[in-house]
Protein backbone atom coordinates (compact mmCIF):
# COMPACT_ATOMS: atom_id res chain seq x y z
CA UNK A 1 0.00 0.00 0.00
CA UNK A 2 1.01 3.53 -0.67
CA UNK A 3 2.49 5.28 2.01
CA UNK A 4 3.08 8.86 3.07
CA UNK A 5 4.00 10.74 6.53
CA UNK A 6 0.89 11.06 8.39
CA UNK A 7 0.15 13.50 11.69
CA UNK A 8 -2.68 12.64 13.27
CA UNK A 9 -5.37 15.74 13.60
CA UNK A 10 -8.18 15.00 16.05
CA UNK A 11 -11.19 16.65 15.04
CA UNK A 12 -13.05 15.88 18.38
CA UNK A 13 -11.29 12.74 19.86
CA UNK A 14 -8.82 14.01 22.04
CA UNK A 15 -6.46 11.68 23.40
CA UNK A 16 -4.36 11.48 26.02
CA UNK A 17 -0.95 9.95 25.55
CA UNK A 18 1.49 9.37 28.72
CA UNK A 19 4.46 7.13 29.64
CA UNK A 20 6.70 7.06 32.63
CA UNK A 21 10.08 6.81 31.37
CA UNK A 22 13.10 5.68 33.36
CA UNK A 23 15.03 2.94 31.74
CA UNK A 24 14.95 0.34 28.40
CA UNK A 25 16.07 -3.29 27.65
CA UNK A 26 17.83 -3.05 24.14
CA UNK A 27 19.78 -4.47 21.63
CA UNK A 28 21.72 -4.79 18.61
CA UNK A 29 21.89 -1.98 16.12
CA UNK A 30 20.42 1.25 15.45
CA UNK A 31 18.75 2.79 12.21
CA UNK A 32 16.33 5.84 11.14
CA UNK A 33 14.52 7.07 7.76
CA UNK A 34 10.75 7.54 9.11
CA UNK A 35 7.59 6.12 7.07
CA UNK A 36 4.13 5.79 7.79
CA UNK A 37 2.93 2.18 7.72
CA UNK A 38 -0.46 1.61 7.48
CA UNK A 39 -2.49 -1.77 7.55
CA UNK A 40 -3.86 -3.32 4.58
CA UNK A 41 -7.34 -2.48 3.44
CA UNK A 42 -9.77 -5.16 1.84
CA UNK A 43 -10.99 -3.37 -0.83
CA UNK A 44 -14.33 -4.08 -2.61
CA UNK A 45 -16.24 -2.87 -5.61
CA UNK A 46 -18.50 0.03 -4.99
CA UNK A 47 -20.45 1.80 -7.90
CA UNK A 48 -23.01 4.19 -5.37
CA UNK A 49 -21.85 6.90 -3.19
CA UNK A 50 -23.26 6.48 -0.32
CA UNK A 51 -24.11 3.59 2.17
CA UNK A 52 -26.72 3.26 4.34
CA UNK A 53 -24.36 3.82 7.25
CA UNK A 54 -23.95 7.44 6.22
CA UNK A 55 -25.58 9.87 7.95
CA UNK A 56 -25.90 13.53 7.82
CA UNK A 57 -25.84 14.35 11.69
CA UNK A 58 -23.06 13.11 14.32
CA UNK A 59 -24.32 12.02 17.56
CA UNK A 60 -22.13 12.70 20.21
CA UNK A 61 -23.03 11.05 23.62
CA UNK A 62 -26.71 13.05 24.83
CA UNK A 63 -26.78 15.24 21.69
CA UNK A 64 -26.41 15.26 18.28
CA UNK A 65 -25.27 17.63 15.54
CA UNK A 66 -26.18 18.23 12.40
CA UNK A 67 -22.38 18.92 11.48
CA UNK A 68 -19.14 19.25 13.25
CA UNK A 69 -17.51 20.91 10.63
CA UNK A 70 -18.24 23.63 8.39
CA UNK A 71 -16.69 24.15 5.51
CA UNK A 72 -16.53 27.74 4.05
CA UNK A 73 -14.52 26.75 0.59
CA UNK A 74 -12.77 29.51 -1.27
CA UNK A 75 -14.08 32.64 -0.87
CA UNK A 76 -12.56 36.49 -1.13
CA UNK A 77 -11.14 38.57 1.96
CA UNK A 78 -13.97 41.29 0.42
CA UNK A 79 -16.55 38.77 1.31
CA UNK A 80 -16.34 40.24 4.66
CA UNK A 81 -16.91 38.49 8.31
CA UNK A 82 -18.41 34.71 7.10
CA UNK A 83 -21.27 33.40 9.50
CA UNK A 84 -21.93 29.73 10.24
CA UNK A 85 -25.20 27.91 12.70
CA UNK A 86 -24.23 25.11 14.27
CA UNK A 87 -27.82 22.87 15.42
CA UNK A 88 -27.62 20.56 18.58
CA UNK A 89 -30.88 18.40 19.50
CA UNK A 90 -31.04 16.75 22.89
CA UNK A 91 -31.48 12.89 21.77
CA UNK A 92 -31.35 12.04 25.86
CA UNK A 93 -34.48 11.68 28.10
CA UNK A 94 -33.08 14.89 30.18
CA UNK A 95 -32.72 18.26 29.69
CA UNK A 96 -29.11 19.54 28.65
CA UNK A 97 -27.01 22.51 29.32
CA UNK A 98 -24.63 24.38 26.69
CA UNK A 99 -22.12 25.87 29.47
CA UNK A 100 -19.83 27.24 27.21
CA UNK A 101 -17.93 27.66 24.07
CA UNK A 102 -14.11 28.92 23.76
CA UNK A 103 -12.94 29.65 20.68
CA UNK A 104 -9.42 29.36 19.38
CA UNK A 105 -8.64 33.13 18.44
CA UNK A 106 -10.01 36.36 19.05
CA UNK A 107 -10.97 36.42 15.36
CA UNK A 108 -14.13 34.10 15.79
CA UNK A 109 -17.26 35.33 17.90
CA UNK A 110 -19.80 32.83 19.09
CA UNK A 111 -23.29 32.83 20.36
CA UNK A 112 -24.85 29.93 21.86
CA UNK A 113 -28.69 28.74 23.40
CA UNK A 114 -28.56 29.53 27.02
CA UNK A 115 -31.57 28.17 28.62
CA UNK A 116 -31.76 24.28 28.80
CA UNK A 117 -32.64 22.40 25.76
CA UNK A 118 -35.43 20.15 26.49
CA UNK A 119 -35.59 16.49 25.13
CA UNK A 120 -36.06 16.24 21.37
CA UNK A 121 -35.83 20.01 21.10
CA UNK A 122 -32.52 22.08 19.56
CA UNK A 123 -30.03 24.53 20.30
CA UNK A 124 -27.85 25.97 18.08
CA UNK A 125 -23.96 27.64 18.12
CA UNK A 126 -23.30 30.98 15.49
CA UNK A 127 -20.16 32.02 14.76
CA UNK A 128 -18.77 34.69 13.05
CA UNK A 129 -15.27 35.18 11.02
CA UNK A 130 -13.99 37.96 10.67
CA UNK A 131 -12.06 37.16 7.34
CA UNK A 132 -9.53 39.53 7.77
CA UNK A 133 -5.96 37.80 8.55
CA UNK A 134 -4.83 37.69 4.44
CA UNK A 135 -5.35 35.36 1.95
CA UNK A 136 -4.55 31.86 3.48
CA UNK A 137 -6.39 29.04 4.56
CA UNK A 138 -7.99 29.26 7.94
CA UNK A 139 -9.04 25.98 10.43
CA UNK A 140 -11.00 27.73 13.41
CA UNK A 141 -12.12 25.49 16.37
CA UNK A 142 -15.12 26.22 18.89
CA UNK A 143 -14.74 23.89 22.17
CA UNK A 144 -18.10 23.40 23.43
CA UNK A 145 -18.72 21.93 26.86
CA UNK A 146 -22.20 20.43 27.46
CA UNK A 147 -23.67 19.00 30.25
CA UNK A 148 -23.77 15.13 30.92
CA UNK A 149 -21.01 15.15 28.31
CA UNK A 150 -17.30 13.99 29.79
CA UNK A 151 -15.34 15.77 27.49
CA UNK A 152 -15.84 18.85 25.20
CA UNK A 153 -17.48 18.56 21.50
CA UNK A 154 -14.66 19.85 18.92
CA UNK A 155 -16.61 21.77 15.95
CA UNK A 156 -14.55 23.69 13.00
CA UNK A 157 -15.02 26.28 10.83
CA UNK A 158 -12.50 26.22 8.12
CA UNK A 159 -11.86 27.34 4.29
CA UNK A 160 -9.28 29.19 2.13
CA UNK A 161 -9.49 33.27 1.79
CA UNK A 162 -8.28 34.20 -1.04
CA UNK A 163 -6.75 37.92 -2.46
CA UNK A 164 -7.95 37.83 -6.27
CA UNK A 165 -10.26 35.60 -8.10
CA UNK A 166 -8.62 32.19 -9.33
CA UNK A 167 -10.07 30.06 -12.20
CA UNK A 168 -11.34 26.30 -11.33
CA UNK A 169 -8.62 24.96 -12.88
CA UNK A 170 -5.91 27.38 -10.40
CA UNK A 171 -8.68 26.30 -7.53
CA UNK A 172 -8.38 22.76 -8.13
CA UNK A 173 -5.36 21.49 -9.56
CA UNK A 174 -5.76 17.95 -9.25
CA UNK A 175 -7.13 16.79 -12.78
CA UNK A 176 -9.47 13.74 -12.92
CA UNK A 177 -10.61 13.71 -16.32
CA UNK A 178 -13.09 17.00 -16.61
CA UNK A 179 -13.00 17.47 -12.50
CA UNK A 180 -10.77 18.61 -10.47
CA UNK A 181 -10.07 18.60 -6.61
CA UNK A 182 -7.60 20.31 -4.73
CA UNK A 183 -6.24 16.94 -2.68
CA UNK A 184 -5.93 13.36 -3.33
CA UNK A 185 -5.20 12.90 -0.26
CA UNK A 186 -7.96 13.08 2.49
CA UNK A 187 -7.80 12.78 6.45
CA UNK A 188 -10.94 11.50 8.73
CA UNK A 189 -9.32 11.72 11.82
CA UNK A 190 -9.53 9.29 14.82
CA UNK A 191 -12.41 6.59 14.79
CA UNK A 192 -13.50 4.80 18.34
CA UNK A 193 -14.59 1.44 17.11
CA UNK A 194 -18.67 1.32 16.88
CA UNK A 195 -18.87 4.69 15.11
CA UNK A 196 -18.55 6.20 11.69
CA UNK A 197 -16.73 9.83 11.18
CA UNK A 198 -17.07 12.19 8.46
CA UNK A 199 -15.51 15.06 6.74
CA UNK A 200 -15.34 16.75 3.49
CA UNK A 201 -13.95 18.38 0.41
CA UNK A 202 -15.16 19.84 -2.77
CA UNK A 203 -14.99 18.36 -6.37
CA UNK A 204 -14.87 21.18 -9.55
CA UNK A 205 -16.38 20.66 -12.86
CA UNK A 206 -13.94 21.91 -15.19
CA UNK A 207 -15.79 21.47 -18.07
CA UNK A 208 -19.13 22.87 -20.26
CA UNK A 209 -21.29 19.85 -19.65
CA UNK A 210 -22.50 18.17 -16.86
CA UNK A 211 -20.26 15.73 -15.01
CA UNK A 212 -21.40 12.22 -13.41
CA UNK A 213 -20.06 11.20 -10.32
CA UNK A 214 -19.27 7.47 -9.39
CA UNK A 215 -16.74 5.34 -7.41
CA UNK A 216 -14.82 2.07 -8.07
CA UNK A 217 -12.75 -0.17 -5.68
CA UNK A 218 -13.98 1.43 -2.56
CA UNK A 219 -12.18 0.34 0.44
CA UNK A 220 -14.08 -1.29 3.37
CA UNK A 221 -15.93 0.77 5.63
CA UNK A 222 -15.48 3.99 3.38
CA UNK A 223 -18.60 5.58 1.79
CA UNK A 224 -18.35 8.89 -1.04
CA UNK A 225 -21.23 11.16 -1.75
CA UNK A 226 -21.20 13.87 -3.96
CA UNK A 227 -23.80 16.39 -3.57
CA UNK A 228 -25.25 17.86 -6.42
CA UNK A 229 -24.74 14.71 -8.67
CA UNK A 230 -24.30 15.10 -11.67
CA UNK A 231 -22.55 18.51 -11.07
CA UNK A 232 -23.59 21.36 -13.22
CA UNK A 233 -21.26 22.74 -15.77
CA UNK A 234 -18.12 24.33 -14.45
CA UNK A 235 -19.39 24.17 -10.77
CA UNK A 236 -18.72 23.07 -7.99
CA UNK A 237 -20.25 20.06 -5.77
CA UNK A 238 -19.45 18.82 -2.52
CA UNK A 239 -17.69 15.45 -1.47
CA UNK A 240 -18.68 13.84 1.62
CA UNK A 241 -16.56 10.40 2.86
CA UNK A 242 -16.90 8.59 5.92
CA UNK A 243 -15.35 5.61 7.42
CA UNK A 244 -17.45 3.50 9.38
CA UNK A 245 -14.88 1.50 12.45
CA UNK A 246 -14.74 -2.09 11.30
CA UNK A 247 -14.22 -4.45 14.43
CA UNK A 248 -10.97 -5.92 13.30
CA UNK A 249 -9.16 -2.88 11.90
CA UNK A 250 -7.31 -0.73 14.23
CA UNK A 251 -5.05 2.10 14.56
CA UNK A 252 -3.12 3.72 11.21
CA UNK A 253 -5.04 2.91 7.76
CA UNK A 254 -5.60 3.69 4.25
CA UNK A 255 -8.98 3.80 2.51
CA UNK A 256 -8.75 4.13 -0.83
CA UNK A 257 -11.25 4.59 -3.72
CA UNK A 258 -11.56 5.65 -7.53
CA UNK A 259 -13.33 8.55 -9.50
CA UNK A 260 -14.88 7.05 -12.78
CA UNK A 261 -16.05 10.66 -14.42
CA UNK A 262 -19.26 9.95 -16.88
CA UNK A 263 -18.63 6.07 -16.62
CA UNK A 264 -14.67 6.69 -17.05
CA UNK A 265 -12.27 5.46 -14.67
CA UNK A 266 -10.25 8.55 -13.76
CA UNK A 267 -7.12 6.32 -13.08
CA UNK A 268 -6.51 8.21 -10.11
CA UNK A 269 -7.41 7.36 -6.38
CA UNK A 270 -8.42 8.72 -3.27
CA UNK A 271 -6.52 8.06 -0.03
CA UNK A 272 -8.61 8.55 3.32
CA UNK A 273 -6.74 8.63 6.51
CA UNK A 274 -8.18 7.67 9.49
CA UNK A 275 -6.78 6.09 12.88
CA UNK A 276 -9.25 3.20 15.02
CA UNK A 277 -9.34 3.45 18.32
CA UNK A 278 -11.48 1.83 21.46
CA UNK A 279 -14.21 3.21 22.69
CA UNK A 280 -14.72 4.01 26.15
CA UNK A 281 -17.22 6.92 25.98
CA UNK A 282 -19.78 4.30 27.37
CA UNK A 283 -17.64 3.71 30.02
CA UNK A 284 -18.46 5.17 33.83
CA UNK A 285 -15.77 6.93 35.41
CA UNK A 286 -15.55 3.92 37.91
CA UNK A 287 -14.88 0.85 34.50
CA UNK A 288 -12.58 3.43 33.29
CA UNK A 289 -10.65 3.55 36.23
CA UNK A 290 -11.07 -0.23 36.60
CA UNK A 291 -9.49 -0.93 33.26
CA UNK A 292 -5.96 -2.38 32.29
CA UNK A 293 -3.46 0.36 32.89
CA UNK A 294 0.26 -0.62 31.06
CA UNK A 295 3.50 1.56 33.19
CA UNK A 296 6.04 1.28 30.73
CA UNK A 297 10.03 0.88 31.99
CA UNK A 298 10.38 3.86 29.84
CA UNK A 299 9.19 4.89 26.25
CA UNK A 300 12.46 5.21 24.29
CA UNK A 301 15.26 2.25 23.99
CA UNK A 302 18.58 3.62 22.74
CA UNK A 303 20.87 1.47 20.49
CA UNK A 304 23.53 3.23 20.11
CA UNK A 305 25.90 3.94 17.39
CA UNK A 306 25.10 0.54 14.60
CA UNK A 307 26.25 0.12 11.34
CA UNK A 308 24.18 0.89 7.95
CA UNK A 309 22.49 -2.44 7.09
CA UNK A 310 22.50 -3.78 11.04
CA UNK A 311 19.00 -4.62 12.34
CA UNK A 312 18.10 -2.09 15.37
CA UNK A 313 16.34 -4.52 17.84
CA UNK A 314 14.85 -2.74 20.66
CA UNK A 315 12.43 -4.12 23.93
CA UNK A 316 10.33 -2.22 25.40
CA UNK A 317 8.83 -3.88 29.12
CA UNK A 318 5.72 -3.06 30.93
CA UNK A 319 4.16 -4.12 33.97
CA UNK A 320 -0.13 -4.01 33.74
CA UNK A 321 -1.15 -2.36 37.03
CA UNK A 322 -5.01 -2.48 36.26
CA UNK A 323 -7.96 -4.71 36.84
CA UNK A 324 -8.47 -5.84 33.57
CA UNK A 325 -6.33 -7.75 30.67
CA UNK A 326 -3.75 -5.49 28.84
CA UNK A 327 -4.53 -5.94 25.16
CA UNK A 328 -2.48 -4.37 22.53
CA UNK A 329 -4.96 -4.56 19.50
CA UNK A 330 -2.20 -3.20 16.45
CA UNK A 331 1.04 -1.80 16.62
CA UNK A 332 2.29 0.62 13.50
CA UNK A 333 5.57 1.55 12.91
CA UNK A 334 6.86 4.90 11.16
CA UNK A 335 9.63 2.48 9.04
CA UNK A 336 8.07 0.40 6.38
CA UNK A 337 11.21 -1.85 7.10
CA UNK A 338 10.59 -3.58 10.70
CA UNK A 339 9.29 -6.77 12.45
CA UNK A 340 6.85 -6.00 16.28
CA UNK A 341 6.42 -8.84 18.38
CA UNK A 342 3.40 -8.06 20.79
CA UNK A 343 3.14 -10.14 24.13
CA UNK A 344 -0.37 -10.95 23.55
CA UNK A 345 -2.90 -10.73 26.73
CA UNK A 346 -1.40 -9.39 29.62
CA UNK A 347 -3.02 -10.35 33.14
CA UNK A 348 -3.74 -8.09 36.45
CA UNK A 349 -0.14 -7.93 38.06
CA UNK A 350 2.06 -9.06 35.32
CA UNK A 351 4.52 -7.75 32.59
CA UNK A 352 5.18 -8.13 29.57
CA UNK A 353 7.36 -7.18 26.60
CA UNK A 354 7.33 -5.68 22.72
CA UNK A 355 9.98 -5.96 20.75
CA UNK A 356 10.46 -4.10 17.63
CA UNK A 357 13.17 -4.75 15.38
CA UNK A 358 14.33 -2.52 12.18
CA UNK A 359 16.14 -3.20 9.12
CA UNK A 360 18.67 -0.13 8.37
CA UNK A 361 19.83 -1.29 4.99
CA UNK A 362 17.88 1.56 3.08
CA UNK A 363 18.29 4.19 6.00
CA UNK A 364 20.67 7.32 6.08
CA UNK A 365 23.42 7.56 8.28
CA UNK A 366 23.00 9.73 11.06
CA UNK A 367 20.34 9.99 13.87
CA UNK A 368 18.25 7.48 13.95
CA UNK A 369 14.44 8.03 15.31
CA UNK A 370 11.99 5.33 14.69
CA UNK A 371 8.20 5.75 16.39
CA UNK A 372 5.87 2.77 17.24
CA UNK A 373 2.36 3.20 17.75
CA UNK A 374 0.27 0.90 20.00
CA UNK A 375 -3.89 0.78 19.39
CA UNK A 376 -4.04 -0.69 23.35
CA UNK A 377 -7.75 -1.17 25.25
CA UNK A 378 -6.24 0.81 27.84
CA UNK A 379 -9.02 3.46 28.97
CA UNK A 380 -5.71 5.42 30.08
CA UNK A 381 -3.64 5.18 27.74
CA UNK A 382 -5.44 4.11 24.55
CA UNK A 383 -2.83 4.98 22.45
CA UNK A 384 1.03 4.53 23.25
CA UNK A 385 3.83 5.62 21.53
CA UNK A 386 7.31 4.34 22.05
CA UNK A 387 10.96 5.63 20.24
CA UNK A 388 13.63 3.45 18.93
CA UNK A 389 16.60 5.66 18.95
CA UNK A 390 20.50 5.72 17.68
CA UNK A 391 23.11 6.31 15.56
CA UNK A 392 23.91 4.75 12.08
CA UNK A 393 27.78 4.83 10.82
Amino acid sequence: MKHSSLKLLSSYVIISIGLLATSCLCSGAGNTEAKAETGSMEEISAGTQKSAETSPQERIGTVEFDKTIHNFGDVMLSDGPLSCTFTMKNVSEKPVVIYNVVTSCGCTDVEWTREPVKPGNTGTISTVYTNDEGPYPFDKTLTVYISGIGKPVILRIRGIAHEKQLSLEELYPERLLTAGVKSMDLRCGNIEQGRSRSDETNIANLSDSPVQVTFSGVSRGLSMEVSPNPIPARSIAQLKYTVTAQPDIWGKNLYYATPVINGKSSGRQFSVFAFTTASFSDMTAAQRSEGSRPIFTSNTCSVGKIRKGETAAGSFTFSNVGKDDFVIYKADVDCSESTVALPGNVKSGYKGSVALNVDTSGMPEGEMLVTMTLTTNSPARPIVNLFLTGWIE
